[in-house]
């Protein structure tokens, strides 16, 4: 990987807890959609503090002209220094990385199965799909606990107006908890759901991103509709 410099642009709330950073994209940092980076802080300081770093997927497109990425900004001394991070202030940038991105056979649908923060590898891919139309059909399944917690739900739903190859079926799992009305569907994400919103597309490739816990019991939905493992990919979010 090659390490690169960029600063601070600007940072913004994108959902309850959820922060999105805006970053320069330095000269020479190329990338797909569905990619990942290292952010590293206190690289090249006089501070006594160790350098750390952690894997953020990227959300920005490559046609963009900013690196994004987002966060929910648990309590850790990470997120507690990135959330800190004055408006100009450069970090570190290891990268690019990973291979969560569309596959080629354009016959084949793509289908995305998001929990949570787990939207970011997506929203690269479907950004970029929406700038530069690509003949696959789309198919995003996000799930979140609430409204509040749905990461970019807004431009998603944009996303979808703008692609007619693209179509998002958004669930909720705890409505009871929120304060904002859906009228959209609820429930987890499992083999009975995959069955009847995915009915119809030819030969799709699944596409899994989330927590841990969230990954595997998306994989067991998948497994128990039937869905052969050869066709699922799947990446795993820690400590987000």
């Amino acid at each position: 990987m090659t390490t690169y410099t960029a600063r601070l642009q600007a940072r913004e709330p994108i959902a309850e807890g959820t922060m999105a950073f805006h970053f320069d994209k330095p000269p020479g940092f190329t990338f797909k959609p569905g990619q990942a980076l290292d952010i590293v802080l206190g690289a090249g300081t006089a501070s006594s503090e160790p350098e750390a770093r952690h894997a953020f997927s990227i959300v920005s497109a490559p046609f963009e002209n900013e690196l994004v990425i987002a966060t929910r900004m648990r309590d850790s001394a990470f997120k507690r220094a990135l959330g800190a991070l004055p408006i100009g202030a450069s970090v570190m940038i290891d990268g690019p990385f990973g291979s969560l991105g569309l596959h080629k056979a354009a016959a084949r649908a793509g289908v995305f199965i998001a929990g949570g923060i787990g939207i970011t590898p997506f929203m690269s891919i479907l950004r970029q799909a929406a700038s530069h139309p690509t003949p696959h059909n789309l198919l995003l399944l996000y799930a979140n606990h609430r409204p509040e917690d749905a990461a970019f739900l807004t431009e998603l739903q944009q996303l979808e107006a703008a692609n007619p190859r693209f179509r998002m079926v958004a669930t909720m799992t705890r409505m009871d908890r929120s304060a904002r009305p859906w009228a959209g569907l609820t429930g987890r994400i499992d083999s009975g759901f995959v069955q009847r919103v995915a009915s119809g597309l030819p030969a799709p490739v699944f596409y899994i991103a989330g927590p841990p816990g969230m990954v595997e019991a998306a994989r067991q939905a998948l497994a128990g509709a039937g869905i052969d493992e050869d066709d699922v990919r799947s990446e795993e979010f820690h400590g987000y």
